[in-house]
């Protein structure tokens, strides 16, 4: 029996998707989290507990794991346990990334000089330290222009500024961010020049330092700021066969030029008019629950491409699903306590609305971005094509009446 070890960090949506994933090939699995409490509801599976702020010290706990029963993998599921996996691989043997890799995919500032040190179209930038004059950097990149915190992702502390005085404003507010969020608020703050187009999202997975596309979604929404709140992802893209080329070996030069090789990707890139600039690429896979709008071959999830591949088990058909689907990341729209979300039985029974999924319970306190860090829930549609998905999408949503209070 195969046997793996899942890096699930406490804040993952991801768990579940992944040990069912796992149950299908009939692998045994070790748990891994940062926290004993948040391996309650997995205790079925060996669990350990491993911190991925010391990914050194991670990486040697479950190098001592497998000492007494070896390991087959080591797949963080997310973004905090990319580094783990890489530092375990390498010291197990294992099919993994280079841990200088991993760790460029984790640092935006890294990720920036990698993809210019290649060539890789991406914005202009600079990084901000905490005494650097933010007014003047931003005019010498260019106006408007993106302040965004190195270590964050999910568009936490994103925000755009379209004059000098408010990027010195917006920095501010991203150091806050960065202090609440557990980080060092004196850490260096990219300032990138805006890119006007439009985004999409790219998924992938790296064989051997070759990227097999998986799926290129659109992004419908505008994400033009001042923060950037992804909402809805579909899929099979719109944008012409050129364009489409041009993003996935643009994606790949990125992989290529952070060292990735192996495992599953996840990029972000602006286009317009035929042209694209790589935003960012992570070395994990979609976030959240968006995976479920993807099926491959006759139904396979997107978590057991993963494991098959992190496994060395056949892949033999990776097409995706010939119906068009997508998920929508539902927003939060204003600070406060979530007493209830009304309407779900007529957004369910949308047609093409394949299903809805809250993650945050009433009696929550809830943030919006750029502050907050997770979404209220997913929707998920399927239908002949794009079009039907995004209206589905947007039907459903509308039924849902998101009811907030005032936080104390």
């Amino acid at each position: 029996m195969a046997r793996l070890l899942l890096l699930l960090p406490t804040s993952t949506y991801r768990a579940g998707d992944f040990l069912q994933a796992a149950r299908e090939l009939g692998a045994e699995v070790v748990v891994a989290s940062e926290r004993k409490q948040a391996l309650a509801g997995v205790m079925g599976h060996r669990a350990l507990t491993v911190s991925c702020r010391n990914p050194d010290q991670a990486a040697d706990r479950i190098a001592r794991l497998a000492a007494r029963k070896p390991l087959d993998a080591v797949v963080a599921v997310d973004d905090e346990g990319v580094l783990v996996a890489a530092l375990a691989g390498q010291r197990l043997g294992l099919a993994h990334n280079p841990p200088d890799a991993a760790a460029r995919s984790r640092d935006k500032a890294a990720m920036r000089r990698a993809l210019r040190d290649a060539g890789v179209p991406q914005p202009e930038f600079q990084m901000a330290g905490p005494d650097v004059d933010v007014a003047g950097l931003a005019a010498e990149v260019g106006l408007p222009c993106v302040l965004k915190p190195v270590s964050l992702s999910g568009s936490r502390g994103i925000i755009r500024a379209d004059d000098p005085e408010a990027a010195v404003v917006a920095a501010k507010r991203v150091r806050a961010i960065l202090a609440d969020a557990g980080e060092d608020p004196d850490a260096p703050l990219l300032v990138e020049r805006y890119l006007p187009g439009d985004e999409v999202a790219v998924e992938g997975l790296l064989r051997g330092g070759a990227l097999e596309p998986l799926a290129v979604f659109d992004k419908p929404d505008p994400l033009e700021g001042p923060y950037f709140e992804e909402t809805i992802y579909v899929t099979p893209s719109r944008l012409p066969p050129g364009t489409l080329d041009t993003i996935v070996r643009m994606t790949a030069d990125a992989a290529a030029a952070l060292g990735l090789v192996e495992g599953p990707i996840h990029a972000e890139l602006r286009t317009d008019g035929g042209r694209a600039w790589v935003l960012e690429l992570a070395a994990r896979s979609i976030g959240g629950l968006c995976s479920r709008s993807l099926r491959f071959g006759v139904g396979v999830t997107l978590e057991e491409v993963i494991l098959r591949h992190a496994l060395g088990l056949p892949l033999e058909d990776l097409r995706r699903e010939s119906a068009a689907s997508g998920v929508m990341m539902i927003p939060i729209p204003r600070d406060g306590i979530l007493e209830e979300v009304r309407g779900q039985d007529r957004a369910r029974a949308v047609p093409g609305i394949a299903g809805l999924e809250l993650t945050i319970g009433p009696g929550r306190h809830v943030v919006p971005l750029p502050e907050g860090d997770r979404y209220l829930g997913f929707l998920f549609a399927r239908a002949e094509n794009p079009e039907g998905v995004e209206h589905a999408l947007r039907t459903a949503h509308g039924h849902l009446e998101i009811v907030i209070g005032a936080h104390d």
